[in-house]
């Protein structure tokens, strides 16, 4: 399987980084072909610009979307991991999203029909937050995220959700909580991996 992890956190010390790079070694471990966008490393331009939305129209892409296109063309899985600022996505993700999730790439519209067009890709998304599990839950936060990030971008544009992790309180995190929730995302990964190695050898 070819997986793509696109990633946006600067800190190589945080936790966003390392459960990105466990993901990774699950993945290469399992004999599976992985590539990193590294949002931060790649200095990302994540302003959509007026040349950007006229172009979109035209089927005129600019360089460095294209090439982020190309990634997920050739992706079967594609995982986003970032943390939750001010209830949302860092600003290079959510730029990311507005260029590279194009109109023509990522969705468009058949008669007045919504398509989404990365039908048959699957999506995982690891997200760290502050604040405690019960807290978004008690101000219906947890259900916000999942629908704003999961339905309104995602499924919208046909990627198949398997499994989205919100990891609370991440910047306070004890290891036995760390190791609880890498223990539970590596398992949702190897099921999955499980799955579709069985459902490609019957294809």
């Amino acid at each position: 399987m070819k997986h793509l992890i696109i990633y946006a956190h600067p800190n190589e010390t945080s936790l966003n980084h390392y459960l990105k790079t466990k993901v990774e070694q699950l993945l290469k471990d399992n004999k599976h072909e992985v590539r990193t966008r590294n949002l931060y490393e790649l200095q990302f331009q994540p302003v959509l610009t007026l040349d950007d939305m006229g172009g979109q129209r035209k089927g005129l892409i600019a360089a460095d979307v294209k090439l982020e296109q190309d990634h997920i063309s050739w992706a079967d899985s594609i995982t986003f991991i970032y943390p939750i600022w001010w209830t949302g996505m860092p600003a290079i993700m959510k730029g990311y999203i507005d260029r590279v999730f194009s109109y023509g790439f990522a969705y468009r519209y058949d008669q007045g029909i919504q398509k989404g067009l990365l039908k048959g890709k699957s999506a995982f998304i690891i997200n760290t937050h502050g604040k405690s599990e019960e807290e978004y839950k008690q101000i219906g936060m947890d259900k916000a995220l999942s629908l704003t990030s999961d339905k309104g971008v995602y499924t919208y544009c046909g990627l198949d959700v398997i499994a989205h992790f919100f990891i609370d309180q991440a910047d306070r995190a004890m290891p036995e909580t760390i190791n609880k929730w890498t223990f539970k995302i590596e398992k949702s990964y190897t099921k999955y991996m499980l799955t579709y190695d069985k459902t490609s050898s019957i294809t």
